[in-house]
């Protein structure tokens, strides 16, 4: 069998909507919208392995001890990059030499085993700068969410794939998604605001993904996850997940469900694990008090590398205590999120409504991108100019050191300059107010950029006091 499928190889799309009508268990669009209605945050873990009978087994057991809302089928490189003859050739020779599940290989009749094993519904996992077979394939698998989006998934993960291709990528798939939803299927398009996941500034990833969204909903998509990465610092956080259906109302059309979802940080983790799970609840407290649809989980394995089944389900109980009632008391200082999310919309208005306007959305994009007055911090991508440099201010949140060439308005810079030096109030307050004493974080001047930037990315770590010598090596005890 052919690792490209052909239109002929695959079910119609009519049949493939039929086949998740029948399926007897909710779209990924049903389960945020029930979670949000029912106040609590959807829980979904990372997992994705390249044997069939040893992905089928992870699944079923992160099902029954984890108890999540979404699961994931974590994709191998090979298939990002399209390597799909290649991807199969290591699948039969040994499957554990893959890091993630290559499902174009394994083919959709296998996806829809894994479709069948478990009642939640699977979300494709990836990083391709062009999933379009990848997306096909899924279709046909009963697959009802799919990650990325044709800046997102370009530009943090890849060092030369022009924009204008993956964004010409990324409309097919949207425009497929609008064709099921017209036969009644309803696909999530999660959209990948983590990008490089290291000290991402709130406004930037919003900005991303505000363009990713409205270029999805001109295409007819229904159902947008619009995706966040936990900076650390509360107010911040809780800030951006509060502004993203603001963001909705003001950029996107009626009748488009949108959903904010938080990534638990994706930065260096604390190596000890009692800090770790500190730290995983710290992350699911966030969503709950940001209103966010579904929390991605992590692990106290996370500083290790890959996590095994027993840590991820772990993962999930932990992160699921957030919902309990008993802690409806737990609040974050209102004023202080308030400032913050009006300074989040008024920097992403600055940026993403010069590109609005010019025109044709694509060719825009790109060329904002070309200019600077796109940009992304520490991109692989020679496409991008990585000319923001964020740091952390005082009190742990994320700001423009540097915005680059991003149309912030003089007020904005500002704001941002004199909170990395210390001299406006509020910024420590809302969020772990010990955090800077602790981390011992000085003043951006009183360093190079360099050191201030590795103390800035190591912010965890320093927080709990974790040692260097703790880091090398195996694991540490509790």
């Amino acid at each position: 069998m052919s690792t490209i499928p052909s239109d002929t190889e695959l079910p119609s799309l009519r049949e493939s909507a039929a086949y998740i009508a029948r399926s007897g268990k909710p779209t990924a669009a049903e389960v945020l919208q029930a979670a949000r209605g029912a106040g609590r945050v959807a829980l979904q873990p990372r997992c994705g392995v390249g044997g069939h009978r040893e992905m089928a087994a992870l699944l079923t057991t992160l099902e029954q001890h984890g108890r999540p809302d979404v699961l994931t089928l974590t994709i191998d490189s090979h298939t990002r990059l399209r390597r799909f003859e290649h991807a199969e050739r290591v699948l039969r020779a040994d499957h554990r030499m893959l890091n993630g599940y290559p499902l174009v290989a394994h083919g959709w009749q296998r996806g829809r085993e894994l479709n069948e094993l478990v009642a939640v519904p699977l979300e494709i996992r990836h990083g391709s700068p062009d999933p379009r077979e990848l997306f096909r394939v899924s279709v046909a698998a009963g697959v009802t969410s799919f990650e990325g989006g044709g800046i997102s998934y370009n530009l943090p993960y890849s060092k030369d794939v022009p924009l204008a291709d993956s964004l010409a990528a990324w409309t097919e798939v949207d425009a497929v998604c609008g064709e099921l939803a017209g036969l009644g299927a309803v696909v999530d398009r999660e959209l990948f605001g983590t990008l490089t996941a290291v000290l991402v500034p709130p406004s930037i990833s919003l900005a991303v993904s505000v363009l990713e969204a409205v270029a999805a909903a001109a295409q007819g998509v229904r159902c947008l996850s619009i995706s966040y990465p936990q900076g650390g610092h509360l107010a911040q956080d809780v800030a951006a997940l509060r502004a993203v259906p603001e963001l909705a109302a003001r950029y996107l059309p009626a009748g488009v469900q949108v959903h904010a979802v938080l990534h638990e940080f994706m930065g260096v983790f604390p190596r000890r694990r009692r800090h770790a799970e500190e730290l995983i609840l710290y992350g699911a407290l966030t969503a709950r008090l940001g209103g966010a649809s579904k929390l991605v989980t992590k692990t106290y394995q996370e500083a290790f590398g890959i996590p095994d089944a027993a840590a991820n389900a772990a993962g999930l109980r932990l992160a699921a205590l957030a919902n309990s009632p008993l802690l409806d008391f737990v609040s974050v200082d209102r004023a202080a999120v308030d400032a913050e999310q009006d300074w989040i919309l008024r920097e992403v208005a600055e940026i993403v409504e010069p590109v609005l306007s010019a025109g044709r959305l694509s060719r825009a994009i790109v060329t904002a991108f070309a200019d600077g007055r796109l940009d992304i911090p520490f991109s692989a991508s020679r496409h991008a100019r990585s000319e923001i440099i964020p740091r952390r201010d005082p009190g742990g949140a994320i700001r423009y050191h540097s915005p680059g060439r991003l149309p912030l308005s003089r007020a904005s810079a500002g704001r941002n300059r004199r909170l990395l030096d210390g001299r406006t109030a509020g910024s420590a307050c809302a969020g772990p107010s010990w955090a800077a004493a602790r981390a011992g974080a000085p003043r951006a001047s009183d360093e190079d950029l360099f050191t201030a930037l590795r103390r800035d990315i190591d912010y965890f770590p320093r927080l709990f006091g974790e040692p260097a010598a703790d880091r090398p090596g195996k694991e540490p005890p509790l």
